[in-house]
């Protein structure tokens, strides 16, 4: 006959294997309830998480909230396109004058630059130095005006990179590789925490002349990512956004109607194509034009602005009145909930003095002292500097070796950046570059560190920060970074 199993005996003295185990069993598993409340209110129940990955589906620039509370609601970014001397503006380097004419001592080791290893003489300085504010850190006589805010801005001098050239040296500033085709920090941005104003973009660039920085919009865009994500390039002239408004013809009742049309055609063909990412970014983009129609006039319409306002962003003044306007522009931007907002200065690499820098940056540096002070002050009076992170830079700095005589070559080893706003503690200097700034050696700010920082101040850990390609978890430090301490208030 077939054995008969008896019953199984049941143990009252099986250790639990978790702490989630124990809760369910104790107090008839009343500590349970408490877990799944806790597990709640941080969104970790898997529905929950099934949920919000299906809103981000439907609706990728709907608000979303950060890692950790945030110091930062916007980034406005200043880039001197072109690599600006860190040792003519805010690292200032005495040894450079005194051996100037002569090559760099034999202790000092070379690098590679784009001329090749260079011997070249060192460059002096024609730079005269002041001590600003109550912190009394140094800036040159080019930006005497940003100096006077030098109390609200915290100086990077260890700042390197890995490209040696324009090209991917600006790709690594925007999207931290030295190769195209991946996000830019502003679509990383707009899509860990998606846009608080829908009537406009979650990321806009501003260009000061027709041309575009080297690598084109690729240096806005999303690669891998959906479209949605790629930074908005309003125009300059009076019409910042081409095609605003509709004609005059055209009711607003009829404009309505045929918008809806063609977003219900729209979202028919995407039924049968689930997933496309270019087609969803596209309807999306109709539906934001529409709302841009009603509302961004009034956010891009300077002529609201107070004369005292222009006068403070140097819109007066021919010399300054470009940059100055994309400043203004900037903060009416984020004063609306914008949350990236690129500001290019010399947009295709204008910065970029191998021969006569001292034209070359007295004619850039006058075009954006001015506005950046203004837009400094302008954020702090309205009480928008404590939410605004501004941050200003190029992909490189300058080598203290003359280029062409009059000139210095691009130096990706050791050169400034600087932080305001936004959770940074201003009025001080983090790191420092060696006698002749030539390389970094304290602190070290690698881009992926410059980009966990900002990110982090934004309330987002980079390392949890994460799209999915491909099978692999994408991350916009490249898995690398470290957020700098120092820099938090």
């Amino acid at each position: 006959m077939p054995r008969i199993a008896s019953p199984r005996r049941t143990s009252h003295s099986i250790l639990p294997g978790s702490r989630r185990e124990f809760l369910a069993r104790a107090g008839c598993g009343f500590g349970a309830l408490a877990l799944q409340a806790l597990l709640h209110e941080d969104g970790l129940l898997p529905q929950q998480k099934l949920a919000a990955a299906e809103i981000v589906r439907r609706d990728p620039l709907a608000p979303r909230p950060s890692h950790f509370p945030a110091t930062a609601k916007s980034v406005i970014f200043l880039f001197m396109d072109g690599g600006p001397s860190h040792l003519d503006t805010f690292d200032p380097k005495p040894m450079v004058n005194r051996l100037a004419g002569q090559p760099l001592p034999a202790s000092i080791e070379r690098v590679m630059t784009p001329m090749g290893v260079s011997e070249n003489a060192i460059l002096a300085s024609q730079r005269k130095w002041k001590r600003y504010g109550e912190s009394g850190i140094p800036v040159s006589d080019w930006y005497p005006h940003v100096g006077e805010c030098i109390d609200d801005i915290c100086v990077i001098r260890s700042c390197w990179v890995n490209g040696l050239n324009h090209v991917g040296g600006v790709s690594q500033m925007n999207t931290g590789s030295i190769l195209a085709g991946r996000p830019s920090m502003g679509a990383w941005v707009t899509y860990g925490l998606g846009s608080e104003n829908r009537d406009l973009p979650g990321f806009v660039v501003l260009l000061d002349s027709e041309k575009e920085p080297p690598g084109g919009s690729r240096v806005w865009g999303t690669g891998f990512m959906p479209a949605t994500h790629q930074g908005t390039r309003f125009r300059n002239g009076r019409n910042p956004v081409l095609h605003l408004r509709p004609p005059e013809s055209v009711s607003d009742a009829r404009h309505r109607a045929k918008l809806a049309f063609i977003n219900q055609i729209n979202r028919r063909h995407l039924e049968t194509r689930a997933g496309d990412d270019e087609l969803e970014a596209r309807i999306a983009a109709y539906e934001l034009a529409y709302r841009m129609q009603m509302h961004a006039p009034e956010a891009v319409d300077l002529a609201r602005e107070s004369k005292q306002t222009k006068q403070l962003y140097g819109l007066n003044d021919k010399k300054t009145a470009a940059f100055g306007k994309n400043c203004l522009l900037a903060r009416r931007l984020v004063e609306r909930g914008v949350r990236f907002v690129q500001l290019y200065s010399g947009a295709g690499s204008k910065w970029d003095a191998h021969s006569k820098i001292e034209a070359n940056h007295s004619l850039h540096c006058g075009e954006t002292d001015v506005p950046i002070a203004g837009l400094l002050q302008d954020l702090k009076q309205r009480g928008l500097l404590d939410e605004t992170l501004v941050i200003w830079g190029g992909e490189f700095g300058r080598t203290p070796m003359s280029e062409k005589g009059d000139g210095r070559d691009h130096n990706p080893y050791g050169f400034s950046m600087w932080m305001a706003g936004g959770g940074v503690q201003g009025g001080r200097v983090i790191g420092a570059t060696d006698d002749f700034g030539l390389h970094a050696t304290e602190e070290h700010a690698h881009v992926h560190d410059i980009h966990a920082t900002i990110l982090h101040l934004l309330g987002l850990d980079h390392t949890e920060l994460i799209f999915d390609h491909q099978g692999r978890p994408e991350r916009a430090t490249v898995n690398e970074g470290i957020p700098m301490e120092d820099v938090f208030s």
